[in-house]
């Protein structure tokens, strides 16, 4: 939902790169119903496995609850965000999840600009 909203967001201004320390096969299908609310399509999303290359290659990384499996380089600015995970949850969780996932996406492209 993160990556959906900052490039939607954003535009071409900032490149973004999703993935997950340990990703699902497909995104979370309520995650896909509640963005389309938002006129976001994430049906073509593929979850993808984080990369230490990623992580190198990224001026800021944003983490949501994966702890030691992302790797940490001096200099980058990191970010993690706690959310309530949406795995499983009825659309009215997953909802108030989208809708703190965009406050925070505004105010993280409001602070790159």
């Amino acid at each position: 939902m993160a990556a959906g909203y900052l490039r939607a967001m954003a535009g071409d201004r900032i490149d973004v790169f999703s993935a997950g320390s340990e990703p699902g096969e497909t995104v979370n299908p309520n995650a896909v119903a509640v963005m389309a609310e938002e006129g976001i399509d994430l049906a073509g999303a593929t979850p993808q496995i984080l990369t230490t290359d990623a992580v190198r290659q990224a001026d800021v990384v944003i983490t949501m609850g994966c702890g030691d499996a992302c790797p940490i380089f001096p200099g980058k600015r990191y970010e993690d965000w706690e959310l309530t995970d949406p795995a499983g949850q009825p659309l009215e969780v997953v909802r108030a999840v989208r809708d703190d996932i965009k406050g925070r996406i505004e105010g993280l492209i409001a602070s790159l600009a």
